[in-house]
């Protein structure tokens, strides 16, 4: 599936290197409106084209969910072409030259994949149980936020719709039963996972960052500094040290020291 999204956006882009100074990354409006899951994603997507050196802007739209390709966030705007969510967005990202880790053997680009695939299948799934189906962040938090910038009804019956798909997404993943001790079981285990993987290095692979350590930045980041009612699965990657101080020195890296907007 990869291989032949990354051919058809090679075909469609024609496959050249040049960045546009225009590129635009969309998404919702963050102070008021965005829910954590997306945050994470859209920071995730944010570090990576900030560890590629590629300057973007940001546009905050109330509609940015519809107005994407796959119907999620965030998505970009490279010259005509709008490419939406990370895996696509990292595949358009290195046709046009643009390779994080294109200096990794086979055996560790596979690693690479695999622990990609468990951020996706383990902290993401997480992040919408906890944000939807958790009581108390779904009704304090994320309904508040998802329905803000909509009058009423729509305030009301956006957030229920939205609920009601994720938790149908989450249900066909066998999630959705689980309790929430078990969500957090889930979680612990993936951290471990990332805490051995990373050991003493400053990035996963070594010195130089790949796609792995900005997914990993944009998730663990939002968990770790967003206000939540239950912040079960910040007290989780705090047990972390190592964890802790990568998001640190990412954030030091690719935002604070370059004064760049999360």
């Amino acid at each position: 599936m990869t291989s032949l999204l990354t051919e058809a956006v090679k075909i469609e882009l024609g496959a050249t290197e040049r960045w546009p100074d225009n590129v635009k990354l969309f998404q919702q409006y963050q102070v008021e409106q965005i829910t954590f899951p997306d945050y994470a994603a859209c920071l995730s997507v944010k570090t990576y084209l900030h560890m590629c050196g590629l300057k973007f802007t940001t546009e905050l739209k109330i509609n940015a969910e519809e107005m994407s390709p796959s119907g999620r966030v965030p998505f970009i705007q490279v010259g005509p072409f709008l490419v939406s969510e990370m895996e696509p967005i990292i595949a358009c990202v290195q046709t046009r030259g643009f390779l994080l880790s294109s200096e990794l053997t086979d055996i560790h680009k596979s690693e690479l994949k695999a622990y990609m695939a468990l951020i996706g299948n383990t902290l993401v799934n997480a992040e919408h149980y906890l944000a939807w189906l958790n009581k108390d962040v779904s009704e304090e938090v994320t309904k508040p936020r998802y329905g803000s910038m909509h009058p009423w009804p729509l305030n009301k019956l956006l957030p229920w719709k939205k609920q009601r798909e994720v938790k149908q997404r989450l249900a066909g993943l066998e999630w959705a039963e689980k309790t929430f001790d078990e969500v957090c079981d889930e979680v612990l285990t993936c951290c471990q996972a990332l805490s051995e993987r990373l050991d003493k290095q400053d990035f996963f692979f070594g010195k130089r960052p790949t796609e792995l350590d900005a997914l990993v930045f944009g998730h663990l980041f939002t968990l770790l500094t967003t206000d939540l009612p239950n912040r079960e699965f910040a007290l989780i990657i705090q047990r972390f040290d190592n964890l802790v101080q990568f998001c640190d020195r990412v954030d030091r890296k690719y935002y604070k020291n370059l004064n760049n907007d999360y």
